[in-house]
């Protein structure tokens, strides 16, 4: 095998570090992801609050604390999604200092229409359950 040959040959994804596969993994499954939810009028973002509140969070420092973000970048999600009409924010009677979210039927028609992006974005892998249970190794190793 020549220079360029083996050099073309260690530039194939097959032959990179776990590292740089699992960057450029990422980024390109991030960028496909960004790009599919933008074309429903979501956002990354966005979609998690939207299904935190489907899940019956309804405080803003809880969708937060949820979502591993400060209170400030949940504020100007949350607001982005207000004044979109997916979601409300109505003072809690019970304590003043307290708002509560809930997702509007907008929203909840919003959140619908993502149920089963994945299968369309994301290619096929081999043995799904074994790359989720990779991944949220990966991920819980560094919480």
């Amino acid at each position: 095998m020549d220079a360029r040959a083996a050099e073309a040959e260690e530039h194939r994804p097959e032959n990179w570090p776990l590292g740089r596969l699992l960057g450029a993994a990422s980024r390109a499954v991030e960028r496909a992801w960004a790009d599919a939810l933008e074309a429903r009028g979501l956002t990354h973002a966005g979609l998690i609050v939207l299904h935190l509140l489907e899940l019956g969070f309804d405080s803003q420092s809880d969708l937060a604390r949820m979502a591993q973000v400060e209170p400030q970048t949940m504020s100007g999600t949350v607001d982005r999604l207000v004044r979109e009409g997916l979601v409300t924010r109505t003072p809690d009677p019970a304590d003043r200092r307290r708002h509560v979210l809930a997702i509007t039927p907008e929203g909840r028609t919003a959140f619908a229409g993502v149920r089963g992006l994945e299968d369309e974005v994301f290619p096929d892998v081999g043995d799904p359950a074994a790359l989720r249970a990779a991944l949220v190794q990966i991920v819980s190793a560094r919480s």
